[in-house]
């Protein structure tokens, strides 16, 4: 198991699949195909007859239930695209065997490291078979581990047909980290009545409840002249811009909070003297305390403004996606049959919040409910991302477990 899940893992990361925010065209880049295709393939080739590929880059495909006994159909769901946000091409996995403990380097050149002092999951790694980057790109493990997890667990119910399971509704998806994973996903076609998203976390970590999240811009108008001339002339947005980062509260950041804490994280500027644009996202585990970080910008942007009493700013704010508990808290079953399902691969499984969102946040609010289970990685999102192929073999293990019907 851990062998063949490895194996469609290192193959699928080395296909670059990066999304692109503020894309006109869905998928957000073409080169997402190329794995979409590549699994509509293999998934045929393990007999699935209906696996396809539609025009929006959605992988969809049927494993028959096997017996007569009748139960939920479950849908199995991972994203194939990965961050735009670090370099996601040319990706070089560099495989660790037998962990003995200690800090990881994978560059000695530009100094980075995988310490164990930053990933605590580390401890509970010695002896297993670890994948990282080389340094250069992120490894992709977000969230082509999930895949590998489902297509592994996939073609072990296949080769093992004496194993009793209910009809699985499989599904990779495009665009989820630029929170547009579900845009066009049709519900009714899919067909499933539950889903789980396999999308992070370490061994045993099971999600039920995201981040609420929006996505909020600020654009500053300014003036632009010959800076030779520009005395009591020009406006410069840049120094507006500056002045509104200046002022974002420090205890509610990214870097300064974890749990249940919100955060208002900025995250990319673009701008001349004349526009700047910056973006943020707003996430807070309690809906309404985006309310509270939208009033934030606004008395902040109010003050800015006095400042530079020439300079237009507007703020626009528009929703990603909201928190999955209090939807999934009306389907017990689902969530009660992934805790059993990770018991019976013997874990000790743990419900925490996932400080993000998953494609299952939206699922679940159009009325699928999906929660999240781990997939063994860590580090996301960064050159030091990092996967323990033993604790994605247990993932496999747990999704076997989900889509086993009692005999």
């Amino acid at each position: 198991m851990k062998q063949k899940a490895l194996e469609k893992f290192l193959r699928y990361v080395k296909i670059n699949t990066q999304s692109k925010d503020g894309s006109d065209s869905y998928p957000s880049t073409r080169v997402q195909f190329d794995l979409a295709n590549l699994l509509v393939q293999e998934l045929k080739e393990l007999g699935l007859k209906d696996a396809a590929v539609d025009t929006y880059g959605y992988v969809t495909a049927t494993l028959p239930s096997n017996t007569n006994k009748k139960g939920p159909k479950i849908g199995l769901i991972a994203h194939m695209d990965t961050s735009p946000e670090v370099p996601g091409e040319n990706v070089k996995p560099q495989i660790i065997q037998s962990y003995k403990g200690g800090d990881i380097i994978l560059n000695k050149e530009q100094n980075i490291i995988i310490k164990e002092s930053e990933n605590e999951d580390l401890k509970n790694c010695i002896g297993h078979t670890l994948v990282t980057t080389d340094g250069t790109t992120l490894l992709g493990a977000d969230d082509k581990a999930g895949i590998a997890a489902i297509m592994t667990a996939v073609q072990t119910l296949v080769a093992n047909p004496a194993i009793p399971h209910a009809e699985v509704k499989i599904a990779f998806t495009p665009d989820e980290e630029v929170g547009e994973g579900v845009k066009f996903f049709d519900l009714k076609k899919y067909g499933a009545d539950c889903a789980y998203t396999i999308d992070g976390g370490f061994t045993g970590e099971l999600n039920m409840e995201t981040f609420s999240a929006n996505a909020a811009v600020i654009e500053v108008e300014g003036r632009d002249i010959h800076p030779g001339t520009a005395k009591n002339i020009m406006v410069n947005s840049i120094r507006a811009v500056a002045d509104i980062i200046a002022k974002l509260p420090r205890d509610m950041a990214p870097e300064t909070t974890e749990g249940y804490e919100p955060y208002i994280h900025p995250l990319s500027v673009q701008g001349t003297v004349f526009k700047t644009t910056l973006k943020f996202i707003l996430r807070d585990f309690k809906t309404e305390g985006l309310d509270v970080q939208k009033k934030i910008l606004e008395k902040i942007i109010a003050e800015v403004q006095k400042m530079h009493p020439k300079a237009k700013i507007k703020l626009e704010i528009t929703e990603t996606y909201r928190n999955m508990r209090d939807e999934l808290e009306k389907h017990p079953d689902v969530t009660t049959s992934l805790w059993k399902a990770a018991e019976k691969a013997g874990l000790k499984p743990e419900w925490k919040p996932i400080r993000g969102g998953t494609d299952g946040s939206r699922l679940t609010a159009i009325g699928l409910p999906t929660p999240n289970l781990f997939t063994g990685s860590c580090n996301h999102h960064s050159r030091t991302e990092w996967l323990s192929a033993d604790a994605l073999a247990k993932a496999v293990d747990v999704l076997i477990n989900l889509v086993t019907v009692d005999k």
